[in-house]
């Protein structure tokens, strides 16, 4: 840095000193050329001054105005050069008072840049808290000149300074999209992660928070992972004060949303993993995945744990926490070989398992025994001493994060699912990952006794997953299982919140369930009741949201489609889709017609079809010119009827 600033000035320097010596032999504007060359040397004087503290020197705004200045002096050793014109030269040589006047006025404004520069430079103890004010440079964007006082003293300030300064770009950064670029066009990230991972607690959530806002969009995004964030934040989840990991998950959220090729940078340095230790933190049974224990006692989650895990035994106890991260995504949470009938223990079982655990966490001996029998737990190793009373320890310790205040865990779990939720959207390897460990019964849990924020991001993750599960078929065989109790459980509360029909969570776990209706075996028919019920009387936009999932069980890409069809009819389907066809909204109208007309191909012989006067229907939406501008009406309907006249032609007239 020191040497680059170097070699920014030295050109300037040698300008000055040529105008400086030009100006002393001049045969005319005599009073002029002294008055810039008195100008000249007390700029040079600056740029030295500049040249010396080079090592303290913020270069972004080091570079724009000795730019600018190189181009002054530049200019300004023209119009001297000309001034010892003689002769016939001198004849043709003609110089306005003006070119003096705006040469004298440029010089100043250098003087008055380099002087801010070099103050800006200087900490707030050494200049006596001096007003900066604002350089000349910065007279047509004056918020330019904010970003670099504030970036400067993220760079050489104090802690205090530092984290006031953070705090400062994060108004700014919120305020205005453009002045966010400014900070990163300016240099301000890499100090800002410096300060996250240097500072005390307060700067280290200002700077997390900056870092959120300022990857408002791919190339920013690009550009903040370029300088190193994800290091950086995995650190933090590992190591940092809950307070700032909240932020840093809501940050990793906010830039994976906003630039999802990022999601693969933070899986290289484990923040998925980092992610769902917070997320199972008094959620469920911390370790259930590696824990040895005996038999005797164990409550059924754990038992169920352990006997899933092939690899638990004297040899699992051996294993080095680089061991545990080289197998996360490869060891398998999920225990397969528990009947379904089993989950809600579980589930029930867990919920239990934390307010035991509670009771006896602050035992120091009991919590030192245990890392001693377990090398896996989060951030312990075996040759480490741990201290005990009541220190609230870093976020990634087991011990003292019990002690954080409710509503601080509470947003630490919701922050995380939230940060979870975006990362994993479209991207199968860490859906992959989050299954495979104990995200999904966390998931579960959450979403029966979290706080509102906690379940919302909780379901939007699970919708996520879902919908990647729905385009892999790996990740639907291995994630949801029929006979896996942490996908039972999921599903589970997915038809719980819709059975109530009255949530928030209502449409994230419609669309889940719709996503999973290739995974339900024909006699898994609990979850269509329900969403039949939710087309009578409710919002368009809930409507809507239950015909395409029940459309995902009915479609002829479904292998169980005609079980899935029957068991629409049976819950009373058809008479709703009638009723949406002839008189729902516009968004509901045609889905409910591609719904009704799968079902009427795949069981046209069915004689809740025939009542319902399904052909009918069919035959007047054929019809109708806006319904038959969709190719997948056209076709759906032309088969469906014939289907029906096959089976219901008849029966159909009969009615009449």
């Amino acid at each position: 840095m020191a040497d680059i600033v170097k070699q920014i000035l030295a050109k300037p320097i040698q300008l000055a000193d040529q105008v400086t010596k030009a100006s002393e032999d001049v045969n005319y504007n005599r009073t002029e050329c002294v008055e810039i060359k008195a100008k000249t040397e007390k700029l040079a004087g600056l740029l030295r001054q500049a040249a010396r503290a080079s090592s303290d020197l913020y270069e972004r705004p080091t570079r724009r105005i000795i730019d600018d200045t190189e181009q002054v002096l530049d200019k300004a050793l023209s119009l001297v050069i000309k001034c010892r014109a003689n002769g016939l030269r001198r004849v043709f040589t003609i110089i306005p008072q003006a070119a003096f006047r705006k040469t004298s006025q440029q010089l100043e404004n250098s003087i008055g840049d380099v002087s801010w520069l070099l103050r800006v430079s200087t900490p707030a103890d050494d200049r006596d808290d001096e007003y900066l004010g604002l350089p000349p440079i910065a007279a047509n964007e004056p918020i330019l000149c904010l970003i670099w006082e504030q970036i400067a003293i993220l760079c050489s300030g104090s802690v205090e300074e530092r984290t006031d300064s953070a705090a400062s770009l994060v108004s700014l950064a919120r305020d205005n999209d453009r002045y966010g670029k400014l900070i990163i066009e300016e240099g301000g990230v890499a100090p800002l992660l410096k300060l996250a991972k240097e500072g005390r607690m307060e700067g280290q959530e200002n700077a997390a928070r900056a870092i959120g806002l300022l990857g408002r969009d791919p190339e920013s995004v690009e550009q903040i992972v370029n300088a190193g964030v994800c290091s950086v934040f995995a650190k933090i989840l590992k190591e940092g004060h809950m307070k700032v990991q909240v932020v840093v998950a809501w940050a990793i959220s906010e830039l994976a949303v906003n630039h999802p090729k990022c999601q693969d940078h933070f899986v290289q340095n484990n923040t998925i993993r980092l992610l769902v230790r917070h997320l199972a933190f008094e959620t469920i049974q911390e370790h259930s995945k590696y824990a040895i224990v005996s038999k005797q006692g164990m409550s059924i989650h754990t038992m169920i744990m352990a006997n899933s895990n092939p690899n638990t035994g004297n040899n699992a106890g051996q294993r080095t926490d680089d061991d545990h991260d080289k197998h996360f995504n490869s060891q398998i949470a999920r225990p397969m070989s528990t009947e379904p009938s089993q989950m809600h223990n579980v589930v029930t079982n867990t919920l239990a398992l934390k307010t035991h655990s509670n009771s006896n966490h602050n035992a120091p001996n009991q919590t030192t025994n245990h890392a001693k029998t377990d090398p896996h737990q989060t951030n312990i190793k075996p040759n480490h001493h741990h201290h005990h009373g009541n220190q609230v320890l870093a976020g990634g310790s087991i011990k003292g994060r019990e002690l954080e205040d409710p509503a601080t865990k509470a947003q630490m779990k919701a922050m995380a699912a939230r940060a979870l939720w975006h990362l994993c959207a479209g991207n199968v390897s860490i859906c992959k990952s989050i299954t495979e460990s104990r995200a999904l019964l966390c998931f579960a849990v959450l979403l029966e006794k979290g706080a509102d924020e906690v379940q919302y991001n909780s379901s939007m993750a699970l919708m996520e997953i879902a919908a990647v599960a729905e385009q892999n078929a790996e990740l639907r065989r291995s994630a949801f299982k029929p006979t896996s109790p942490a996908c039972k459980a999921v599903v589970d509360q997915f038809l719980k919140i819709i059975e109530k029909a009255n949530s928030d969570l209502l449409i994230p776990c419609v669309r889940a369930i719709g996503n999973l209706a290739r995974t339900f075996r024909a006699t898994e028919t609990r979850m269509i009741p329900p969403l039949v019920c939710l087309l009578e009387d409710k919002e368009p936009e809930i409507m809507r949201e239950v015909v395409i999932a029940l459309t995902k069980f009915a479609e002829t890409d479904n292998f169980l489609h005609v079980f899935h069809s029957k068991a629409i009819i049976d819950s009373g389907g058809a008479r709703h889709l009638i009723q949406l066809v002839y008189f729902g909204e516009q968004m509901v109208q045609p889905l409910a017609l591609i719904l009704l007309g799968y079902i009427a191909l795949h069981v046209p012989d069915n004689e809740a079809l025939a009542q319902a006067e399904v052909l009918i229907v069919i035959e007047w939406a054929s019809k109708q010119g806006h319904f038959m501008q969709d190719p997948l009406i056209d076709m759906l309907l032309t088969d469906a009827k014939q289907k029906l006249e096959l089976y219901q032609s008849r029966g159909s007239r009969g009615y009449h």
